[in-house]
C-alpha cells in the first residue's frame, strides 16, 4: 500500500519515492510508487499533477480492488528513485474549493435544514447538491455570509485519524463511507462549542479558514428533488468578480452610463428594440405586398394562369413564404420565388385555389436544378439548395414556366 503524504500534509509539494510497479493506464505509461503527495480523483475532487523525475504526472488514480495509487505520465519514466513535485497553484486551488465547500455544505444543513447529497469540483466552478427540491435566492444569502464569516475568522482547520470506535460519539455531519481509522477533517466552532464542521474526507484542505479567502455562491439550478448550488472560492472568487467587473464598466462605458445605472438603461434599449421591431415588422410586410402586387403585375401568362417568378437576396425564409402566399392569393396565380443567402437558395411556390397544378411537384423539379429538395402540400411548398449564383437560379425558376407552358400547349 502506498504511503498517501497528502493525508497529512496537504502543504508538501517535494518529495522522494521509490518505484513499485510500471503499467499502462488508458494508454498512457505510469507507475505506482512506495510513498506519493499525489492526490488521486477521489471524492468529488479531482487529481494533483505534477511531475515525477520531471517527467509530466497527468493525473492520478486509485486502482481497485488494492487501492494503490496510479501516477499516470505523459512519458515513460525513467529510473526507479524518483522525485515528485505537485503543481502547487493547482493544488492550492482545490484546497480552497474543497474546504470551502464543508463550510458551505455544514452552513446549509445549520441554517436551511439541508443535507449535501453529492460534491463536485470543477475546472472553473464548484457545485454541491442539496437535498431539498427548491430553495429561495435570499436563503443561500444569509447561508453565503454565515461561510465568509468564519472564512475571515480565520478559524484553524485540521485533519486526522480516529479509530472506527471512536466515531459513534463525534458530532460528524455524516458518517464515514469506508471501514478502518477514519480520516477526519475538523473546522473549529465558536470558542468553547462544538465544531463548525466535523466530516470524514480524504481530500487537500487549507490549515487555516482565512486561507480560502471569499465564498461566492454564483447560481442555483433545479433539479427535480434538489437544488445544485453553484460556487466559486479564493483566486476563482477574484477572477469572476474580475471577469464581471470588466463586463460591467465595458457596458456602461458603452452605454455612456454609470455601472449602477445600467439596469434602467438596458430596461430603455429593450423597450426601443421592442419599437423598432415593431416598425420592422410593419415595413417587411409592406414590402412583402408591394413586391407581391409587382410579381403580380408582370407574371407571365400561361393559357388561363399566370406565373409570377422572382429572385430576391438575402430575404428571410418566413418573409419569402409571405411573399409567395400574397402572390397566390390572386385567383389563377402561381408564385415561383427564391431567395440568395450566403449558405443556401431559399424556394418558395404557391398555387392559388382552383389552380390546376401541384406546388409540391413543382417546387421539387426547381430544386432538383440546383441540387437541393423540399416538399409540401398541393397549394403551397418550400425547400432550399446549396448557394448558387443568382444566374443560375433564374434559369431554373425560367426552365420551370416553359415546362408549364409546354403543358399548356
Amino acid at each position: 500500500m502506498t504511503d498517501r503524504i497528502y493525508s497529512t500534509d496537504s502543504y508538501l509539494t517535494r518529495f522522494t519515492a521509490r518505484v513499485l510497479e510500471r503499467l499502462t493506464w488508458n494508454g498512457h505509461p505510469a507507475v505506482i510508487l512506495d510513498r506519493t503527495a499525489f492526490y488521486p480523483t477521489s471524492g468529488g475532487q479531482p487529481s494533483d499533477r505534477g511531475w515525477l523525475g520531471g517527467t509530466p504526472v497527468i493525473g492520478a488514480e486509485i486502482r481497485e480492488p488494492d487501492g494503490a495509487i496510479v501516477h499516470i505520465l505523459e512519458a515513460d519514466l525513467p529510473g526507479d528513485e524518483v522525485t515528485g513535485e505537485i503543481d502547487w497553484p493547482r493544488r492550492f486551488d482545490h484546497m480552497q474549493q474543497h474546504t470551502g465547500q464543508h463550510l458551505l455544505s455544514a452552513a446549509c444543513e445549520q441554517l436551511l435544514d439541508a443535507e449535501t447529497v453529492s460534491f463536485h469540483l470543477g475546472a472553473e466552478v464548484s457545485t454541491i447538491d442539496l437535498n431539498v427540491p427548491r430553495l429561495a435566492r435570499e436563503a443561500l444569502e444569509e447561508v453565503e455570509e454565515r461561510v465568509n464569516q468564519v472564512i475571515w475568522e480565520d478559524r484553524p482547520v485540521r485533519a486526522y485519524f480516529v479509530r472506527p470506535e471512536e466515531v459513534a460519539a463525534l458530532p460528524l455531519r455524516r458518517p464515514p463511507p469506508v471501514e478502518g481509522p477514519i480520516r477526519l477533517v475538523e473546522v473549529a466552532g465558536d470558542e468553547g462549542s462544538r465544531p463548525f464542521d466535523l466530516n470524514p474526507c480524504g481530500g487537500t484542505h487549507v490549515a487555516r479558514t482565512g486561507e480560502i479567502g471569499l465564498l461566492k455562491v454564483l447560481r442555483l439550478d433545479y433539479r427535480g428533488q434538489e437544488t445544485r448550488v453553484e460556487f466559486v472560492c479564493g483566486g476563482r472568487a477574484l477572477r469572476d468578480y474580475r471577469r464581471k467587473n470588466d463586463v460591467l464598466q465595458n457596458l456602461a462605458a458603452l452605454l455612456t452610463v454609470g455601472y449602477w445605472e445600467l439596469p434602467e438603461a438596458v430596461g430603455r434599449l429593450q423597450d426601443e428594440v421592442k419599437g423598432v421591431r415593431r416598425e420592422a415588422r410593419s415595413l417587411r410586410e409592406r414590402l412583402v405586398e408591394a413586391e407581391a402586387a409587382r410579381l403580380v403585375g408582370t407574371a407571365v401568362a400561361v393559357g388561363p394562369l399566370q406565373v409570377a417568378r422572382a429572385v430576391e437576396e438575402n430575404w428571410d425564409p418566413a418573409d419569402l413564404r409571405a411573399l409567395a402566399q400574397n402572390v397566390a392569393s390572386h385567383p389563377g396565380t402561381i408564385a415561383l420565388v427564391a431567395s440568395i443567402g450566403e449558405e443556401r437558395v431559399h424556394l418558395c411556390v404557391a398555387c392559388a385555389e382552383g389552380v390546376p397544378a401541384d406546388a409540391t411537384a413543382l417546387l421539387r423539379a426547381v430544386a432538383e436544378r440546383l441540387g437541393g429538395k423540399g416538399g409540401g402540400q398541393a397549394r403551397f411548398a418550400q425547400g432550399s439548395a446549396p448557394a448558387a449564383p443568382r444566374q443560375r437560379v433564374e434559369e431554373a425558376l425560367e426552365e420551370e414556366v416553359r415546362r408549364l407552358t409546354e403543358g399548356v400547349q
